[in-house]
């Protein structure tokens, strides 16, 4: 497990038709604030302030298809050559990481082909890192640096 201490909220909180909306700095919009939209906006957070991973090199919910499925990524971050470098699955805090989360994220990983998973409920931080083509995964205890080479 990694220990994640996230920088200080700075959000763009607003109350409308009686639900609270996050300010989304990527989608360039207000989204509702869930439990797991709050856990991904503090994940983002640490990324590029506390790590100094380039924003601009950040999508969310990136959408993909698992054969007739549409499905949507999390997270994923790109390296300078617009290839999936890391895939995040971020979980709402009171939802367990476990074996169900694991697979979610392999699924994801058979289609983007990214060198590192990461998998958090914000309390919870799990990294691997591996090649996609074998299916080789080996935990790791810190997230990576951003390639900037």
């Amino acid at each position: 497990m990694i220990a994640i201490t996230f920088p200080t909220p700075n959000f763009k909180i607003q109350r409308q038709d009686g639900k609270e909306l996050i300010f989304d700095a990527w989608r360039k919009k207000y989204v509702v604030l869930t439990p797991e939209e709050w856990v991904r906006q503090n994940f983002l957070a640490y990324l590029t302030q506390t790590l100094q991973y380039p924003a601009s090199l950040i999508g969310i919910e990136k959408e993909l298809m698992l054969g007739t499925l549409r499905k949507r990524c999390d997270i994923v971050v790109y390296n300078r050559q617009m290839q999936p470098w890391m895939i995040v699955e971020c979980k709402e805090m009171t939802i367990p990481l476990g074996q169900l989360t694991l697979e979610q994220i392999n699924r994801y990983q058979m289609v983007l082909s990214s060198s590192y998973l990461v998998i958090t409920n914000g309390v919870n931080t799990f990294c691997c890192y591996g090649n996609a083509a074998r299916q080789q995964w080996e935990f790791v205890q810190a997230l990576p640096s951003y390639p900037f080479a």
